[in-house]
């Protein structure tokens, strides 16, 4: 039991803090630091996207107003709101990407076992660029257009540094489509499921028959046209072409499987779907849609900080064999963080339900 520990401290527990002292100590990341080190930085940071914060008047304003409680958050004292800005400045944002980075590994080892209910005995990758928008006056080095700064947190050149499993499927939209890299994917032994672009030049080399009931319009392999396209991907491609029942949208994907069944490769994308809706998810419920500093390091310190809260509730719900979602999880965090009750019993299901009185002795204001 976790008596007289606030919701806070105990989510904080889930923190390898063993293995993040060693990051930061990697990164010098408390070089001369006297107040409001990385580790502190990092609870702060936690606790602003839990209760959604806004600015760092918030941030103070709100521990100030809960001084009596910060000790057993782990948090000495309230900080100034210049302080706090400093750190965000000046902690380098690699050292919280690496927690989060951390973070994921012990996310994807507990849900390595959850059903993607495919018949699929292998990993899946899913791959995913979000752009977040930024003001162009405030963030100017982040000029994403000639009239709008943006942040996007990587491209397709990620795939030449990502580590690639042999028998893995890597499922990616069509922005990661380069030819040399799907090429050495497949040159791996992995395979990948990305859809087509809509000026893909390739020719049929043979079809498969058709299986129109199920929405699979097509399943071919073709042959890339032109000499430089051509030599980046030498080999067939499979391509199959889904026409989605509900929604009526006919799209082509490009795989380098030939043995799964064309429902499941548009399944597997299908699957993708959920990192997209992860980004989505993070954009609009954690506090990165107004940041607290403008600089490049402030600024993906935060996200980072962010990504990190995100799976580390990941963690917590999945350890404690928790039924509530990961939406409601927050939810109930932003606003109970100071309660001293076991973290199992707040985020209980029955907690949520609401039973009304078997008998209502209510006022009739009109008696038609």
């Amino acid at each position: 039991m976790n008596v007289g520990k606030t919701l806070f401290a105990q989510v904080m527990e889930y923190v390898p803090w063993k293995t993040f002292g060693r990051i930061i100590e990697r990164h010098h990341g408390d070089a001369g630091v006297r107040t409001l080190g990385c580790a502190d930085l990092f609870r702060l940071m936690t606790f602003a996207q839990l209760t959604w914060r806004q600015s760092l008047r918030d941030i103070e304003a709100c521990l100030t107003a809960n001084r009596a409680r910060l000790f057993h958050m782990g948090i000495k004292a309230p900080p100034a709101r210049s302080t706090l800005a400093d750190a965000l400045n000046q902690r380098d944002w690699r050292i919280y990407h690496a927690l989060a980075q951390r973070l994921i590994v012990r996310a994807r080892a507990l849900y390595a076992q959850d059903s993607l209910a495919l018949d699929l005995d292998a990993s899946v990758y899913a791959l995913d660029s979000t752009t977040i928008d930024l003001c162009l006056s405030l963030f100017d080095w982040a000029l994403f257009r000639p009239t709008k700064a943006a942040i996007k947190l990587h491209d397709v050149n990620v795939l030449d540094i990502l580590p690639v499993q042999a028998g893995a499927f890597y499922v990616m939209d069509r922005g990661y489509v380069d030819f040399a890299r799907l090429y050495a994917i497949h040159q791996a032994g992995a395979f990948f499921v990305t859809r087509a672009k809509k000026n893909m030049d390739a020719r049929r080399v043979y079809s498969l028959p058709a299986q129109r009931g199920t929405g699979v319009m097509g399943d071919q392999r073709v042959m890339l046209n032109g000499m430089h396209p051509a030599k980046r991907y030498p080999e067939h491609l499979r391509r199959i072409v889904f026409k989605a029942p509900q929604s009526g949208k006919t799209l082509v994907f490009l795989t380098n499987n030939t043995s799964l069944p064309a429902l499941t490769i548009a399944a597997l994308y299908k699957s993708r779907w959920q990192v997209e809706l992860f980004f989505k998810w993070i954009k609009q419920h954690l506090r990165i849609k107004r940041f607290l500093g403008t600089s490049q390091n402030a600024v993906k310190a935060q996200i980072w900080c962010a990504v990190a809260t995100y799976v580390l509730i990941a963690i917590v719900k999945k350890e404690l064999h928790l039924d509530a979602s990961l939406y409601t999880c927050l939810q109930v965090l932003s606003v109970s963080v100071f309660e001293k009750t076991e973290i199992s019993c707040v985020l209980r299901p029955d907690r949520f339900q609401t039973e009304l009185p078997g008998t209502t002795n209510q006022l009739i204001l009109f008696d038609f």
